[in-house]
Parts: structure tokens; sequence; C-alpha cells
């Protein structure tokens, strides 16, 4: 069976639903929201606005576009013509996941589907750095019905509402990244996966991860030279070759030992190492705990 990097590492990230609200907008305007670090996402379904994510050049969103923002960083929502001096405002709520900015009266003059989720994986940070900060899909209105999905989802109350809202909240951000056509960053898993010959290596490595890889090992697979495969990987990426795979290895690792279905030398085994004791001692160089405390739930560190 063919290993998908990307899905991998969403399904790991464990997504869970928040919230999600309908935002109508109408004459001058303008949103700040403040970083959580938490997922957020958003669909423009009538008009455009102006997007600033922190403090990067701003994007003109339009109807039909759809932003991910893995991590949330500041984020300054406005009108077109909003006045440099306008003050942020807080929307109003019409009812229910309904809310309205700027003028009360009239037709909207946008509307846009906002989403938070969260990650429930321990080692979200980790994951979430091998991914853009932000992604811009341009024109894919199915992004918006999913959304809305997730927001029925997330109001009814329907036996396996969880497992549902999950398998949606996958699919989302995986349609997103795969699909996003802009972002704020040069390098993630993201654009290594658009790279054909960095992509080879990537696969490579997912599907085998207790093989003794070397960074020669790798290229082969890349069809490139060592030295071209080392500064292009880590270029794109964002991460050295065997950096990459060592942190591939500890998430799939820290799965491992959550779940409890595997002694430590299978553990060890499955990621690449030849012993319990080193891969004990690498999980905690790696974590700052020993795999047993770790698979306890014990999380702090020595």
């Amino acid at each position: 069976m063919t290993v998908d990097p990307l899905a991998e590492i969403v399904t790991l990230l464990q997504p869970a639903a928040r919230f999600s609200k309908l935002v109508e907008c109408a004459g001058a305007w303008r949103i700040h929201r403040e970083a959580t670090g938490e997922p957020f996402y958003c669909a423009i379904l009538e008009g455009h606005c102006r997007v600033t994510f922190g403090g990067h050049q701003p994007f003109i969103l339009r109807a039909g576009d759809f932003v991910l923002a893995p991590a949330m960083r500041d984020i300054v929502s406005e009108s077109v013509d909003a006045p440099a001096t306008l003050s942020a405002m807080v929307p109003t709520q019409l009812s229910g996941g309904h809310f309205r900015v700027g003028r009360l009266e009239g037709p909207p003059d946008m509307r846009m589907r906002i989403g938070h989720c969260s990650f429930g994986a321990p080692d979200a940070a980790l994951l979430v750095s091998l991914l853009p900060d932000v992604v811009i899909v341009r024109d894919e209105p199915r992004l918006a019905t999913l959304m809305q999905l997730v927001g029925e989802e997330t109001r009814e109350r329907r036996p396996a509402r969880e497992l549902v809202l999950e398998r949606l909240l996958e699919v989302l951000l995986i349609e997103a990244l795969r699909s996003g056509t802009e972002t704020t960053v040069t390098s993630s898993l993201s654009r290594g996966l658009a790279d054909e010959r960095l992509a080879a290596a990537l696969h490579a490595m997912h599907a085998r991860p207790a093989h003794p890889w070397t960074v020669a090992d790798l290229a082969t697979e890349a069809a490139l030279s060592r030295s071209a495969f080392f500064a292009r990987f880590s270029r794109v990426v964002g991460l050295p070759p065997m950096e990459y795979l060592l942190a591939w290895r500890m998430a799939l690792a820290k799965q491992l030992l959550r779940s409890r279905e595997l002694g430590l030398d299978q553990v060890a085994e499955r990621v690449g190492y030849g012993s319990a004791s080193t891969f004990s001692v690498a999980f905690a160089r790696y974590a700052g705990m020993p795999p047993a405390r770790y698979a306890r739930g014990d999380v702090r560190s020595d």
C-alpha cells in the first residue's frame, strides 16, 4: 500500500473541531484576531476582503478562496476600502453561530465561514512545524462545502459524532494542503511533496521508517547526487534529511508508546533501532524523558 506522508502527519495530529461561525460584513470594517497557536481556517462565500497574517504582505481573498493557518498568528481581516485609522471591531452576534461586522443594516457585502479546531497530538508543534504557516487555496468551492459539513456535524449530537468530525477535518486539512497555491513560507513538507525528486525520498522514508537510511540511500531514491539532494531537501522541506527522519521516527514512536499495544523492543524495531536500550537513549535525548515514562502519560521532564 502506498504511504502518503501528508495524510500520515494530518492523521497523527488528531484534529478535533472546536467551533465554526458564519460572519457577514458590510461597509467599512476591520477584525483583529490575536494569535492563539491553534488551527484556523476560513472560506470566503461571497464578496472579497483583505487579510494580513502575522505581519506578512496582505492578501486579497475572493469568493471561492480558502485559508488555512495550522498555528494561528495575528490575523487582520478588513474591507478593501477600510481607512488606516479604522479601529478593529467586535462582530455582533445575530444568532447562534451567525455574526455581523461593520454596517448592521442592509445586505452584506461579504460573507465568510470561519472555523477553529485543535490538535490532540502531544507533539503537535513538531508536526505543525513541517507544514506551511499559511495556505491559500484559490477558487475551490468544495472546501467551503467541507466546512459546512463540519459545522453541521458540530451542532448535531449524532452517534459517532467525534469520529465523523475527525475524519471530515482530516479531509479538509489534506485538501487544503495539497491544493494550496500560495503560502507565506518557502519550505515545508507539502513543498517537498510537490518536488518529484524529493517526493520519492519522502515516500521511501514514510513507507520504511525502520530501514537504516543514510543520506546517500535517500539521494539514490531521489535520483540526485548526495550533495545536491542534501542541499535541495534542506532548502525545500526546511530540515536536513536525517533530522526530518529522526523527527518522523520519534512522532511514530510517541504514537506507538501511547497506544501501549507493543513492547519497548517492538517499538524500537518499528522505528529503526536495533535494541530497546539504544532506542531508549535516543528517545530520552529527543523527548526529555524515558519512553516508559512517556508511555505512562507522565509528561514531566527530568
